[in-house]
């Protein structure tokens, strides 16, 4: 059994026993955050950085933005519970991954919504 494998740039994987669950869990709910956060700005400041766009390029680029979005959501959220259920056959952790990263989302919305009801 390989201990220890490399990537194509080089970098060691680590075993799955390195990182907790929860850990990941965290980790997959963050990024997808700031990946929400991020297309959030866009949507917020995109008149002021690229300008009214009057024909129909907004609304296509919207939609290919939507999209991929939704392709990258999927990537952050369900990437690693597939590699657990194809490559490492370990359904129950892959399902119990895939609990614990919605369960740290929700944490989050009420995480900002909370913020949002005190400032104002």
């Amino acid at each position: 059994m390989i201990k220890n494998q490399k990537n194509t740039a080089g970098l060691s994987l680590k075993k799955s026993k390195d990182c907790s669950l929860g850990l990941i869990a965290f980790l997959q709910a963050l990024g997808l955050v700031l990946y929400c956060s991020l297309i959030g700005l866009i949507f917020w400041k995109g008149n002021q950085w690229f300008g009214n766009v009057p024909n129909f390029e907004g609304p296509l680029l919207f939609l290919t933005l939507f999209a991929t979005s939704c392709l990258v959501c999927a990537l952050l959220t369900l990437g690693y519970p597939a590699i657990l259920i194809w490559k490492k056959k370990q359904v129950g952790n892959a399902i119990k991954l895939i609990a614990y990263t919605v369960l740290y989302l929700l944490f989050f919305i009420i995480f900002f919504l909370l913020v949002r009801a005190r400032t104002f």
